[in-house]
């Protein structure tokens, strides 16, 4: 399980660090607006969120990645969205994000479970866990 503490130096390459973030069914959340106005969209559509707050030098960020976005594919029931704690600093701040990557689990814009690190069976884990218990919740 790899997890980023600290902010590496920004060497000026801004060269489109965010492709790697988005793809699948995964949505970039550049601006609170954006964040709020997808957890309406969840509200609306009975979906959980499954909030990456990651960063684009974070290694174990990069290496769980392509894999968040293969289950952003298989789980369409689910909301998944990534956001880059450089991007959104002071939002990152409010979350508590002490280390990259932090999923949150959301229902109803508010957090039921969290995972830190990028630990590919848990994340499954909890993923299975809340896709048989909606589907327990819509019978």
């Amino acid at each position: 399980m790899g997890i980023c503490f600290s902010s590496a130096q920004n060497d000026g390459d801004e060269s489109d660090h965010h492709a790697e973030f988005a793809g699948g069914n995964v949505t970039l959340v550049t601006t609170k607006d954006a964040w709020d106005q997808k957890l309406s969209e969840a509200k609306r559509e009975h979906k959980v969120v499954i909030a990456n707050f990651s960063a684009s030098w974070c290694g174990p960020c990069r290496m769980i990645t392509p894999y968040y976005i293969e289950l952003s594919e298989k789980h369409p029931s689910l909301m998944f969205l990534t956001v880059d704690v450089d991007e959104l600093t002071e939002f990152s701040t409010q979350w508590d994000i002490k280390a990259t990557p932090t999923f949150f689990f959301l229902r109803d814009g508010d957090q039921f479970d969290r995972l830190v690190g990028a630990n590919k069976p848990e994340l499954l884990k909890k993923i299975n866990g809340i896709v048989d218990s909606e589907s327990r919740r819509h019978m």
